[in-house]
Parts: C-alpha cells; structure tokens; sequence
C-alpha cells in the first residue's frame, strides 16, 4: 500500500501538476483563518470553488509541509497529503461546478512570518521579559509569496496562470490592526479576540496573497478617480508619515493618466514592516514594503520611498491586473514595472532624472556584459539586472521607434485585453504592432531574443540635447552635443572641475565629484547642492589643512550619509580634533539602522580620552543593537563595528549565531561569514 501511495504521489508530481490548470479552474476561494503569534502558527479552513473542464479523476491544492490538513468533498474526508500536495481523488466530470473545504494547521517555515514574538517567531535568543515586552508592543505578522510560497501557509495553487478571487477573515488579538487584500467589509469581537473580514472582487494569482498584522495607525487619502489610498504608519512614527509616502497621490495620479486603464483594484494599500526580505512586494492592492524606509524629512534626501512606491504601484497594472505565464516573460512585470516608476519619478523630479537613471541602469548593464554575464531578456534565468533594468530600457527604446502615441495606444489594447489573464511576450508586442502599424520582429530579435547588449546603442541616447563633457576625440565641448560620451576625470580634472562649475545639472556634478575623489577644490564647496556636497564628503577621504573648515562644514547639512562620512574622515584626518566632532555629532543617530549612532559609538569607544566614565554604557548600547528585537539593519552595522574594533564578546557572539539563522538570507549570509572571521 505504501508503495501505491509514493507511485500516485509520483504521478500526481508529473502529469497533474503541469497540466491541473487545463482540466480544473479553480474561482474562488474563501479563507476563514485564526493566527497565534506565540506559537507560530496559523490554521483554519479555506473552501475553494471550481469547476471541471475536462474530465479528471483527481483534482491536488498545494500545501507545504503543514501540521495537519484533510479535505472534505462531497460528504467524505480526503487525508492523502504526501507533505506538498493534498488530493482529492474523484471522477470530476467535465462542465461540474464543485467546491472543497481544506481544513489545516501550519507552523511555516517560510512566506508568513511572526516577527518579534517568541522563539518560533524568530527572537531566539532575546530574554523572557524582553520577549514579553514584544508581544505587547512590536509583534508583527507579514507575508512574502512571491513565486510559489503562498502554499507555505496557505492550501492554494502554486501555478500563477490559475487566478483566484479571495475573501480572508482572519481572527487575532484586539488591538492590532490586520491587513489583507481587498476591502474590509467588518470586524467583530470573536471569543474575546477581533474578526476581520475582507473581500475581493476580482481574481488575482495566489503568490499575491497578503497578511500584515501589526501595531499602526493609517491614514486615507482619495485619488481624482476616487481610489481610496490607505497608508499604515506605527504611531510613533506620526511625525515621519509625510516624508515616507511624499508624492504617493501625485504618483498614482500619474501612473492611471499614463497608463490609460484604471486602477483595477478596489483600494490601495501600503504597509511598513520589520526585517522584510525586500524592498517591497506588489501584493494585488496591498504593498509590504521594508520599514527601512520609514523616513524623515532629512533622511528624504539619501534614502526615500518614492522609487520603491512607484515600482510597487505599478505592478498592480503589469505583474497583477496581467499576470506573466512564466519566468520567460517575467520582464513583462519588472521591466515595466520599473519602467512606469521612471516615468512617475520623471514628472516630479525631471527629465535630467529619468536620463541619468537611465545612464546608471546602462552602466549596471554594460557592467554586467563586460563580467560576460549578459543574457536574453526572454531568459528565465537572467539576472535582476537584465529584467529591471534591460527591461526598462526596452520599453524606452520601443516608444522611442513607435511614437508616443502608438505605443501609450497599445499598453492599453494589451491591459484591456488581457486583465485578469495571463500573458506572454508576443501578446504584449502584437498590440503595439497593431497600434503602430509597424513590423517589430527585428526588434524582437535584437532587444529581446538576443543576448548582445547593443550598449552604444544606449549610449546614444542618454541625454538627448545636453551639454557634455567631450567629444569622441576627446576635445572639450562644452557648447553642446547630440549624444553622450563618457567623464575622464582621472586623466582631465581640469576639465572637469571647470564643468563642474559652469553646469547647474546636479546629477553631473555629483558624477563629476565621485571622479576626481581627493582632487577636490576649495571652490567645488561653494555649490550648495546637497547631493553634490554628500558626495564631496564620501569621495573626499584625504582632507587637506588648507580644506579642513570648508569640509567641517559638511558635518552640519541636512543628510545622513553626508554626516556619517564626514565624521568618519575628520575623525581620521585630524585626531587632534577627534573630541571636538564627537561632541559636535553626539545626539544624532540618522537613519531607522541608525547608521551615524553606532558609528558614533563605535568612534566613543576607541578615541581613548574621550568620557573615559562612559565607556561600559556606550558599549553596552553598541553591543545591545546586536539583540534580536532591533531591526536586522541595525544589528548588521552594530555587529560590523564591534568587530572592527575586536570587541564581539561572548553576548554578541550568541547574537551573531542567531543571526545566522535569521530568515533575510542576505543576513543570514554575513552573520556567517563574520562568525569564521571571528573564530
């Protein structure tokens, strides 16, 4: 008997899988579920309709390593679960409409996570009372589903060409705010905790399914078409909600002008939380996004949300209203997602900003083919690069030959056409060859299909009608050219520092700065840009006397990263000064990893007659930032300086193997290697 169940489980792996979606579409789904924090777990049941569209003798949900789950259809309870695929075996006529109750209990590994709860939740080695001073103020539950995670707690359908409408309830504790696709429809008091319940109206993959739960306030905001913006913040972060969501409305706005369509979702949703695996996740009308970037109005300069937001936002158009079939064609939802967010940044901060990012995404490329990684965009295994940034530029070099017109004309044929379906390539150029009236299988060939990067190209087209720096003989130029040619400050800083003080394009004085490095002029500081004065304070690393007051100066603007280097270099440019900055810069701590205060810590601790009384509390602070309750970004930087300053002890030590197992891999990844360096 065991052996028939692992050679059914063996077919069911190799036909059914690839083939459900053409014999079962599955509609609905309507998910009842309770989450307990402090035992990691989820469970509950979700009851999934479909219908048959070929006869079948069984129809399989994916479920990945839960607890406990069974079936029930028709009157009878299925058990047979081989710990990734729970299945009904049934005769299912063709033209039946059927529904399944899956009933279910989950600890999962991946895709839903509790953050700042118990051990299960991922402080294993944080105190009892710490712990418990956790699960009353910064526990949280978010998920990631991006690929084919969502059935790590959920019974759902891996397969993203099978769109489903959800409806979620979800029971949890009373005070906490709990988010999901869709709009909430009510809450009620359940047994002493709170009931939330949500509804969508329309089908969406099953990788785009959310859960966030949490400690937040929110506020709403109403696009011109009248789309509620629903916009969670932690309530301690009121005075921080305008620099983080600055220009959301504007870029919304924006994005359903452009696009032509309107936002297909009911409302739209953007929340912040701990330790994410990203930057954000395009949830169908419900953005997560990392909490790093709950900003202020000084951090808004170095680190904002505005690319991020953008890029989410877009994908609810191309990733979630049109849906890629495979990772074939996942350039269909990256490359326009970040494509659109371009053109969103463009109308508020300019053209010079959209042609500089696209001079930056051409050099991550041109990066990329020298290492002689390029690949073709319609690769599955092509890098993030080639699928955002490749992506991006394909788009902008299509418009280009089709025209404006055409090609807004043919976005939207392709969106109409295909929203709430899944797509490929060739539909999304075939609308733009019908819009335009043009034959597109060259370009196919070569911006597509091929492998070849075609870098100059791009380079034709980086700044259109811009003043430049030389000519392809490497004369001066400065009264304008048609195209772009490279900055050669290492063997022209005269040159350039003359540009750079005749040019009033920030973005080139910024590359113009990070080139000539310490070869920086007393008169360089005379331009008050902040970005061109950030990167001044990061490329200037040898101070010289003669520069010292001007460069001093850096460590009173309004940026973070501007602050930190400058403090890091003056402190060791001028040791005899070193009190002096320190007392200047103590109170400041910058971003949400608090990147100038560990620093300044860590500089406290080493500058040797500095508050000799104070040494043990600042490196008790220092060493603190290494626990579990703070933010992985934050241990990262504190573990980096008590290493660098030989005073990982056996406290951090502990931490720093937790850290080794924490679930943002890139973490995870230098805890590890900072333990062997250690040891």
């Amino acid at each position: 008997m065991k052996l028939l169940l692992q050679y059914f489980f063996f077919f069911i792996s190799l036909v059914c899988l690839s083939q459900q979606t053409d014999y079962v579409d599955f509609k609905t789904a309507k998910a009842d579920l309770v989450v307990k924090p402090n035992e990691g777990q989820i469970g509950g049941h979700i009851v999934y309709t479909f219908e048959v569209l070929k006869d079948v003798d069984s129809i399989f949900l994916d479920a990945q390593n839960f607890t406990h789950i069974e079936a029930l259809y028709d009157e009878k309870v299925y058990h047979d679960y081989n710990g990734k695929y729970i299945v009904v075996k049934h005769p299912f006529k063709k033209g039946e409409k059927n529904q399944i109750d899956i009933g279910f209990t989950t600890n999962p590994k991946k895709a839903l996570y509790f953050i700042g709860w118990d051990s299960n939740g991922g402080f294993e080695s944080a105190s009892a009372s710490s712990v418990h001073s956790l699960n009353h103020q910064n526990g949280q539950v978010w998920t990631q589903g991006q690929g084919k995670y969502t059935s790590n707690w959920l019974p759902s359908i891996d397969d993203m060409n099978d769109k489903i409408e959800f409806d979620i309830s979800v029971v949890f504790d009373k005070g906490y705010e709990v988010i999901a696709n869709g709009k909430l429809t009510k809450t009620e008091d359940y047994y002493g905790k709170t009931k939330w319940h949500y509804d969508m109206q329309q089908p969406m993959s099953s990788y785009l399914v959310a859960l966030a739960i949490g400690k937040y306030d929110k506020k709403v905001e109403y696009s011109k078409s009248g789309i509620p913006l629903e916009m969670y913040y932690y309530p301690e972060d009121s005075l921080k909600f305008e620099p983080t969501y600055r220009y959301t409305k504007r870029m919304f706005d924006f994005l359903e002008e452009e696009i032509g369509v309107p936002y297909p979702w009911q409302n739209y949703k953007q929340v912040p939380v701990k330790d994410f695996l990203y930057a954000g996740m395009e949830n169908t009308g419900t953005t997560i996004f990392s909490d790093s970037f709950v900003i202020d109005s000084i951090a808004f300069v170095d680190k904002n949300y505005v690319n991020v937001n953008a890029h989410e936002l877009a994908h609810q158009w191309f990733g979630d209203l049109v849906t890629e079939t495979s990772g074939t064609h996942h350039w269909l939802q990256e490359g326009f997602a970040t494509y659109y967010a371009l053109l969103a940044e463009k109308d508020i901060f300019g053209d010079d900003y959209y042609y500089w990012r696209l001079y930056e995404y051409a050099q991550e490329l041109f990066e990329q083919d020298k290492a002689g990684q390029s690949t073709s965009l319609l690769d599955p295994k092509s890098s993030s690069v080639t699928f955002y940034k490749k992506g991006a530029w394909v788009l902008h070099l299509l418009r280009e030959q089709v025209g404006y017109k055409a090609f807004r004309k043919g976005v939207k044929k392709y969106l109409l056409k295909y929203q709430f379906k899944n797509v490929k390539t060739d539909d999304f150029i075939k609308e733009i060859e019908k819009s335009s009236g043009q034959d597109l299988r060259n370009f196919v060939e070569k911006w597509l299909k091929s492998s070849e990067l075609h870098y100059e190209e791009l380079e034709k087209r980086f700044f259109p009608n811009k003043v430049f720096i030389q000519d392809m003989h490497g004369q001066l130029n400065p009264l304008g050219l048609t195209r772009y040619f490279p900055l050669d400050c290492d063997n022209q800083p005269e040159a350039c520092k003359i540009i750079f003080l005749q040019s009033d394009d920030s973005f080139l004085n910024e590359k113009i700065v990070e080139q000539l490095g310490n070869n920086i002029s007393k008169a360089t500081f005379s331009k008050g840009d902040v970005k061109v004065r950030r990167a001044i304070a990061k490329a200037m690393t040898e101070i010289p006397k003669e520069l010292k007051e001007d460069y001093e100066s850096l460590l009173t603007d309004k940026s973070y990263l501007t602050i930190e280097a400058a403090l890091y270099n003056l402190w060791t440019n001028f040791p005899e000064d070193r009190i002096r900055y320190l007392n200047q810069i103590k109170g400041i701590v910058g971003f949400n990893d608090k990147n100038i205060r560990t620093l300044w810590l860590a500089l406290a601790l080493v500058t040797s007659d500095f508050e000799p009384e104070n040494k043990q509390r600042y490196f008790e602070e220092l060493r603190g930032y290494t626990n579990p309750k703070y933010h992985f970004e934050v241990r990262q930087n504190a573990f980096q300086y008590l290493n660098s300053i030989k005073a990982c002890d056996r406290v951090c030590k502990e931490n720093l193997e937790q850290a080794a197992k924490h679930h943002v891999w890139q973490f995870s990844k230098f805890a590890k290697q900072l333990l062997k360096e250690i040891d």
